[in-house]
C-alpha cells in the first residue's frame, strides 16, 4: 500500500516559490534587485535557496520580504516556512552584549551674555530717566512744575533719518554640514520611534558596525569611500548623511538595503 506525499511535501521551497513567481511577472533578477536594492548575487542565492550571504536570519526574512513584494507575493507564508525550515524565530537578542551604544549627549548650557547685558543697559538708562525727571521737578524751571497743573511735558527731541544707524545684523554661524569632514562618509542613524538592527560595511566588505539600536539611541559611522548599511524596522529609523536628513528611509518593520558615498545625498 502506498502512501501520497503530504501537502508540505509537494510544496516548492522558498527560493522556489519566489524564482517561479518572478518568472511568471516577466521580470529579471536584475530589474527585482534594483527594484529591492537587494544585490544580484543575494537574489541569486535565495531563489537557490542559500540564503548564507544575507547576514543571519533576521536579514534573511527581510530579504524575503522585499523580494515577495517585488514578484506580488504573500510574503508571510514565505517567511512563516522559512522559520519552520530553519528552527523558528529567535528570541530577541539584548543590545548590551553586541555593543554599547552612542548616546545623544545634550550641551552644557552656556550663560545668556546678551540677555545679561541688555539687563543692565535697560536698568542704567532707567535710573538716569529717574534722575532727571526728579531734579527737574524740584528746580520749579522744568517742563512740568509743581504748581502748574495744565503745564504739558515737552516733546521728545526728534532725531534726522541719517543719524539713526540701522540695528547690526548678527554673522551667520556656520552650520553643521560645513563642520563635517569633507574627505570622509558620515552616517547618523537614530532609532526615533522604535529600536532598529543595523550592520554597516565599507566599500571592501568590512564590518564597521552590527548590532541592535534601542529606540532613542544613536550611532555615528564614518569610513572614506563608501558605506553599505543594513538597516531593520527601517521605518523608525531617522538617518542623516553628511549632515543632510534622509527624509524617508522605509516602512516600519521592513529591511533597506542603503549605500551612500561622500556626495551623497544629492537632496537631503
Amino acid at each position: 500500500m502506498s502512501i501520497g506525499n503530504s501537502p508540505e511535501a509537494d510544496r516548492p521551497s522558498v527560493g522556489a516559490a519566489l524564482q517561479k513567481a518572478r518568472i511568471g511577472a516577466g521580470l529579471t533578477v536584475e530589474e527585482v534587485s534594483t527594484t529591492t536594492r537587494v544585490r544580484i548575487p543575494i537574489v541569486h542565492a535565495i531563489e537557490q535557496d542559500d540564503f548564507s550571504r544575507c547576514g543571519g536570519d533576521v536579514y534573511a526574512r527581510g530579504h524575503i520580504r522585499a523580494l515577495a513584494r517585488a514578484v506580488s507575493l504573500d510574503p508571510r507564508p514565505l517567511i512563516d516556512q522559512f522559520d519552520a525550515e530553519h528552527g523558528g524565530r529567535p528570541a530577541p537578542t539584548p543590545a548590551a552584549p553586541l555593543f554599547e551604544a552612542e548616546r545623544i549627549r545634550s550641551e552644557p548650557r552656556r550663560p545668556n551674555w546678551t540677555a545679561a547685558m541688555v539687563a543692565a543697559i535697560v536698568a542704567v538708562v532707567g535710573f538716569v530717566g529717574f534722575t532727571l525727571f526728579t531734579g527737574g521737578g524740584k528746580s520749579g524751571g522744568g517742563p512740568v512744575a509743581a504748581g502748574d497743573a495744565n503745564a504739558k511735558p515737552a516733546p521728545a527731541p526728534t532725531r534726522h533719518p541719517s543719524t539713526i544707524k540701522p540695528p547690526l545684523k548678527p554673522e551667520p554661524s556656520d552650520s553643521a554640514v560645513a563642520g563635517l569632514p569633507k574627505d570622509k562618509v558620515t552616517i547618523k542613524v537614530t532609532a526615533r520611534d522604535g529600536q532598529s538592527w543595523i550592520s554597516a560595511k565599507d566599500a571592501n566588505g568590512k564590518l564597521l558596525e552590527d548590532g541592535l539600536l534601542k529606540k532613542g539611541e544613536s550611532k555615528t559611522i564614518t569610513d572614506k569611500e563608501r558605506i553599505d548599511l543594513v538597516l531593520g524596522n527601517a521605518g523608525a529609523v531617522q538617518l542623516y548623511v553628511n549632515g543632510k536628513e534622509v527624509k524617508r528611509v522605509g516602512n516600519k518593520g521592513t529591511v533597506e538595503r542603503l549605500s551612500y558615498t561622500r556626495g551623497d545625498p544629492q537632496a537631503g
